[in-house]
């Protein structure tokens, strides 16, 4: 039976720290699959006006593609070149409850996050949606600084 991590990259420094930690991990455990996870926030309640509306399924496509090719594949190439199972995913959505939805999805063993991002919010100092993941998921939540 394989092992399955889900890292949660977030496209800055951090996300780099979470994924080299389950590089490490995934060569302790030996038989192990990394899901490489990127969530594009997104909230369902903004109001929008009705060409906004209609611009929408156009913008989250080219957002996914753009993480895709950005955070994503550069990351999934670079643990394929170390000899190991993974697969990337980009979706939109809450961070914490869609990275967890994805661990139970995929029946992961655990998710792998960074303490905070780096991109430049002051007020987070363990970081909003680490926190949440850490009090709602549904797979033991390791956070690597």
């Amino acid at each position: 039976m394989s092992t399955k991590l889900v890292v949660g990259l977030d496209g800055h420094g951090s996300g780099e720290r979470a994924l080299a930690h389950a590089k490490k991990l995934a060569e302790q455990i030996g038989n192990c699959e990394i899901l490489v996870a990127y969530i594009v926030e997104w909230s369902p309640f903004s109001f929008q006006t009705a060409e906004e509306n209609a611009a929408r399924h156009k913008r989250r496509e080219e957002e996914i593609s753009t993480a895709m090719e950005r955070v994503v594949d550069p990351a999934v190439a670079q643990l394929q070149g170390a000899g190991m199972s993974v697969k990337g995913i980009v979706r939109h959505g809450d961070v914490a409850e869609t990275l967890n939805s994805i661990s139970v999805e995929e029946g992961a063993d655990q998710i792998i996050v960074a303490r905070s991002s780096e991109g430049g919010i002051s007020n987070r100092i363990f970081g909003s949606s680490t926190s949440n993941l850490v009090m709602s998921a549904s797979v033991p939540v390791t956070v690597v600084n």
